[in-house]
């Protein structure tokens, strides 16, 4: 159980990046809550609140199992799930922009 909350505490937190600065900026970015799902633009209020969730979301899991950040089992787990997240993040919204539809 430590290391999937490890691994979805990263994933979690890599995931809050885009939504708080794009809600921050004004900007609109995809959500799950957008039509289509991930694809369309959701105002940036939607995306402001969907990465504070997933900053919390982030936040708790590493509060329950703390990590130590060091060059071990746990921390590299936690490093594997931003790694996850940010590739298929990038993949998918590079995707998305090549399509024209953000």
């Amino acid at each position: 159980m430590e290391y999937a909350a490890f691994f979805f505490a990263g994933a979690f937190l890599c995931n809050c990046v885009p939504h708080v600065v794009c809600g921050l900026q004004g900007a609109p970015f995809p959500t799950p809550f957008a039509k289509p799902r991930g694809v369309g633009l959701s105002s940036p209020i939607a995306n402001f609140a969907w990465g504070l969730l997933n900053l919390v979301a982030g936040m708790v899991l590493l509060q329950r199992w703390p990590i130590h950040i060091a060059p071990q089992a746990p921390f590299l787990v936690f490093l594997l799930g931003v790694a996850v997240m940010g590739a298929y993040s990038s993949t998918h919204f590079g995707r998305v922009r090549r399509d024209g539809k953000l």
